[in-house]
């Protein structure tokens, strides 16, 4: 017979789990159940079941995959799966004393499912992009034409409206604030009045207008502010003919718009 080094209950000399504190001889770790200070009025060599914990890093898991649907996509499901691997291993190799496998398991599974699902995004973000990007920049040239349509427009209600001024050389000048001749002026949104809308910058050709009053042509050019905005630049004059290039800024000699 001998002594159990941790209760000091009389055992076989050949016994390899102590009968009264359940402990492991051989491997030094609890069997069932971790002996905790004996107990008031259970006797000196009497011992309690130590209780359960929840492991931090398994509920943690459950957080993060949690997270990964709601704030943190991606991050959350990696941190998902790594806690939730470090929580089932703690668990296990706490011999009772921690729980919580279920909680590692659906974070677990929340963040595979995730990551599993990355590469299908990855794909339909690659189809999907290109063609918002081109379907903005159209909206954004087929916007520019319409603008320089009002223009041609406005510019025509101006020098009926101003005959001593003729064609306005100022976009403001057709617009809400125009002050060379107020009768001439909404002719144009404040928006377009400022020269920039829709992706394309609106400026006056130079070679159009002679300077002199009153003006008697008008040329304006329409160009993408970023090869993002648009790739065609567009071109209107007194004709009202509106003409396009993709090479560089249209003219009078860019072939028409059809």
């Amino acid at each position: 017979m001998k002594k159990c080094p941790y209760c000091a209950e009389a055992i076989q000399d050949d016994a390899q789990t102590c009968p009264l504190c359940k402990m492991n001889l051989a491997a030094n770790v609890y069997a069932t159940q971790r002996p905790v200070a004996p107990q008031p009025g259970l006797g000196g060599n009497s011992y309690a079941t130590a209780p359960t914990q929840t492991s931090g890093k398994a509920t943690a898991s459950l957080i993060s995959g949690i997270a990964a649907y709601v704030i943190a996509p991606f991050i959350g499901a990696i941190a998902a799966v790594v806690l939730g691997h470090l929580g089932l291993s703690e668990i296990k190799k706490s011999a009772g004393r921690l729980k919580g496998d279920g909680l590692a398991i659906a974070g677990l599974v929340l963040g595979y499912l995730q990551i599993a699902g990355l590469p299908v995004i990855l794909i339909i973000a690659a189809i999907a992009i290109p063609n918002l990007i081109r379907a903005k920049m159209a909206a954004n040239e087929a916007s520019a034409v319409g603008s320089l349509r009002t223009i041609t427009t406005g510019e025509i209600a101006y020098a009926s409206a101003c005959p001593k001024i003729g064609f306005a050389y100022a976009l403001a000048e057709l617009g809400p604030n125009g002050s060379a001749c107020p009768e001439g002026k909404n002719e144009i949104d404040g928006t377009l009045a400022t020269g920039l809308k829709n992706g394309y910058r609106f400026a006056p050709s130079a070679a159009n207008f002679s300077g002199q009053a009153p003006e008697t042509g008008f040329g304006w050019n329409a160009d993408p502010i970023s090869p993002s905005a648009g790739t065609r630049h567009f071109f209107v004059d007194q004709t009202g003919v509106i003409r396009s290039t993709t090479a560089a800024q249209a003219s009078a000699d860019s072939p028409m718009l059809h």
